[in-house]
């Protein structure tokens, strides 16, 4: 499902920066793999190279059989749009839409009809535990709620390849436990390749196989 061979990153002008070395990982249809590490050692970098956000600078990444990091830009973001869910630190949720309309643009970009959407993303906030908050705005919400939001989001167009970045983050543990279920039950329903990135072991303990990125690539 997921291919990654030989991903190697730097940032800086005359003195780049090291972020990643030669990372090479392989994700199976409905594998959750945890990604733990230091700060600052690169988990997010990784995350945004496997999504297109950002290139590498040697190495490829493949979903499915689409090489990610071969395609043009315009292509990069419909496979984004259409294959990858992805639960961002930061939420980046649009401050202008209702939690409802948040969740079901992935819906709205890919086409789904004004039925699908509806069904889809009351069925979201159902499971995150936020349907009677629907018609409220990001800033009438917690972080812990806006975070529930981002997963909702992320999730509601049933993607092949799962990435979430310290999804909870925000959250307490019982809110936690819950998001963490989440994930792993979309993961295995849809034969989805998932990648959790997280500095806790209790969520780490919930993925089918947990490395660890260091400087010197992954380890088991």
């Amino acid at each position: 499902m997921l291919a990654i061979r030989n991903l190697s990153k730097s940032y800086g002008g005359a003195r780049p920066r090291l972020v990643l070395r030669d990372v090479t990982l392989d994700v199976g249809p409905g594998e959750y793999v945890a990604l733990m590490g230091e700060s600052g050692v690169g988990k997010s970098t990784l995350l945004n190279l496997i999504a297109g956000l950002d290139e590498p600078d040697a190495g490829s990444v493949s979903l499915d059989g689409a090489t990610i990091t071969a395609l043009a830009d315009a292509e990069r973001t419909r496979l984004r749009r259409e294959r990858i869910g992805f639960v961002f630190q930061a939420f980046h949720l649009l401050p202008h839409l209702t939690v409802a309309q948040n969740v079901a643009l992935p819906l709205a970009l890919n086409g789904a009809s004004a039925h699908d959407r509806v069904v889809r993303v009351g069925q979201m906030l159902e499971a995150v535990g936020l349907a009677a908050a629907a018609a409220s705005f990001p800033r009438e919400l917690s972080g812990g709620e806006m975070q529930r939001v981002a997963i909702a989001r992320a999730l509601v167009h049933r993607p092949q390849l799962l990435l979430a970045d310290e999804p909870t983050g925000n959250l307490d543990q019982d809110a936690a436990a819950q998001v963490l279920a989440l994930l792993r039950e979309q993961v295995k329903r849809e034969g989805s390749a998932g990648i959790l990135v997280t500095h806790s072991p209790i969520a780490a303990a919930t993925a089918d196989r947990v490395l660890t990125l260091t400087a010197d690539g992954l380890k088991e």
